[in-house]
């Protein structure tokens, strides 16, 4: 949970504080509901961040905390699957969206087993 908080929090904030810069990196013109636009998927990004960060001493898994991890899944999920296309069928993109892919599929393997897993409990007798 802290490790997805910590990607997606750095991802939130840099578009909701440099959508210009990001876009200049992809090559792309500058409008304003485009810059609009990241800033508000960025805003969604830093939710996000903060939620799995809120969470991350939770028990997930099974019944617990089962929005936390359909959530995560589905957005990494969904997320990974469009990466994957756009990775596989436009040669031209930077590099950096090959790791960014590996790193959304993991992550959804991840939330997805949580979603079907029992949770082990905590010894807290000791």
């Amino acid at each position: 949970m802290a490790s997805s908080a910590i990607i997606l929090g750095i991802i939130g904030v840099g578009l909701t504080f440099f959508p210009q810069e990001v876009l200049t990196y992809l090559n792309m013109a500058a409008s304003k509901p485009l810059l609009l636009i990241l800033q508000l998927t960025g805003g969604l990004y830093f939710g996000f961040a903060m939620l799995n960060w809120m969470s991350q001493w939770s028990l997930i898994g099974g019944i617990y905390n089962k929005p936390v991890s359909v959530a995560n899944f589905a957005q990494f999920f969904i997320g990974g699957m469009a990466l994957m296309k756009d990775v596989t069928t436009n040669p031209e993109l930077p590099g950096a969206f090959s790791a960014v892919t590996i790193i959304y599929i993991i992550y959804a393997a991840i939330f997805g087993w949580l979603f079907y897993s029992q949770p082990k409990s905590k010894d807290t007798e000791k």
